[in-house]
């Protein structure tokens, strides 16, 4: 795909130490785009500044609120996603890319739900004992802009990962059979997909049209810039998911939400000193138009007071580091890539003080059990069952395994959400 010239979102250099062992991270702050909207499209296409590419800066960082991008090394995303259209995502999550590969971002974070949408404001016509027409088609259309995974969406982006040489993570709506889910999907820097997390608990009304993980996709993987994982949204606020990501080592703890509250910052900040990591958390920023009109959408209980120009998500994406230090933001002024520099020798420095699952634990008054095998609603004993659904449950090494070899099929690993 042909790209626009001309940078999306300015950078702005807030110096580094160049002979330290650094990763350049970036965390996009953007929209979901939902169906085919036209706010959402002119954002991705267009490039609104008319001064871009400067990089000079000098005094205190949260000068740069102002501005559309903060940067340090490591770059995490903030913008809108393409809602129900995910021919426009792929427009805009390129264009956001390479705005941040040329930047020399080496990891780069998009919000929870970029590609597919987070339906903020909706509650799909349910209510306890009833379901709408309007409803259940609202559903049909959101489940229609899901992705496959594996799948040929999941081999475009990988594509991207490769084309930039940066290691991606990806907010997604992950479709499995006729069950949702809220999932993370990994690419290294070589165009390769590594896998994939599935939200284990989703938040409220998002239980209506999103499956539960299992214990199977909460991976950390060791790359050659950290290990690097992601839990998702309120997710964080597990006290037992979170250690057992600590426990897998991660480095880069990345986590991205749409929780745009104040309240958020405390959290990332205590989950970056309680597991002695980098956080990066990427959330969307949103307005009222970058969602379709009423009625065929409606903001419930809101919509009455809501302008197109209304913010409907204000941000709040950030990074900090494993010793409580903002790097970077928290922005809420707008769409954004939200960098730094994370410097790893932080880790062992944050440690010293504190490992929670090292000299800091007590295991002999304190253990955790993961149950991290796939759990399957069906098992057959013999290879006569269909081997699709347990395409979709087993790893990407499984998937390899000669399917004559597999004498327990699990027929779709999803769980109905009623």
């Amino acid at each position: 795909m042909a790209l626009v010239d001309g940078p999306l979102i300015a950078e702005v250099d807030m110096g580094a130490d160049l002979s330290a062992p650094t990763v350049r991270a970036t965390v996009v702050q953007a929209s979901t785009v939902f169906y085919d909207t036209p706010a959402t499209l002119e954002i991705a296409m267009e490039n609104p500044h008319s001064n871009p590419g400067s990089r000079s800066f000098s005094g205190d960082y949260r000068r740069i609120l102002a501005s559309l991008e903060e940067i340090s090394r490591a770059r995490h995303f903030v913008p809108k996603t393409p809602f129900y259209h995910n021919t426009t995502h792929w427009h805009k999550a390129e264009r956001l890319l390479a705005e941040a590969a040329s930047y020399g971002s080496q990891l780069v974070v998009f919000p929870e739900a970029f590609v597919g949408g987070y339906p903020r404001g909706s509650y799909f016509g349910a209510t306890i004992g009833n379901r709408t027409p309007k409803g259940r088609e609202e559903f049909r259309k959101y489940h229609a802009a899901a992705i496959d995974v594996p799948g040929p969406e999941v081999d475009r982006l990988a594509a991207m990962a490769g084309k930039y040489k940066v290691y991606l993570v990806m907010g997604v709506i992950e479709r499995d059979g006729y069950t949702l889910y809220c999932t993370v999907l990994f690419f290294d820097s070589q165009g390769l997909f590594l896998g994939k997390h599935r939200k284990v608990m989703p938040t409220a009304l998002e239980r209506i049209i999103w499956g539960f993980g299992d214990g199977s996709t909460f991976p950390v993987f060791d790359t050659p810039i950290g290990k690097i994982g992601a839990a998702i949204c309120w997710e964080n606020r597990m006290p037992l998911l979170r250690t057992a990501m600590y426990a897998k080592g991660i480095e880069i703890y990345c986590a991205p939400t749409a929780d745009a509250r104040d309240l958020w910052q405390a959290s990332m900040t205590h989950i970056a000193l309680e597991g002695g990591c980098f956080v990066l958390s990427a959330n969307q920023f949103c307005r009222r138009k970058d969602y379709p009109p009423p009625p065929e959408y409606v903001f419930q209980g809101t919509e009455e007071n809501l302008t197109p120009d209304s913010v409907v998500c204000a941000g709040g994406s950030v990074i900090i580091s494993p010793s409580g230090t903002v790097l970077a933001g928290p922005n809420y002024e707008g769409e954004a890539l939200i960098s730094a520099d994370l410097d790893l020798r932080e880790i062992a420095r944050a440690k010293f003080d504190f490992d929670v699952v090292g000299h800091y634990s007590r295991s002999e008054l304190f253990n955790l059990t993961v149950m991290d095998e796939p759990t399957c609603p069906v098992t057959f004993t013999s290879t006569s069952g269909s081997i699709k659904g347990s395409e979709r449950s087993f790893s990407n090494s499984l998937l390899k395994t000669n399917k004559a070899q597999i004498t327990n099929l699990c027929v779709g690993d999803a769980r109905t959400s009623l």
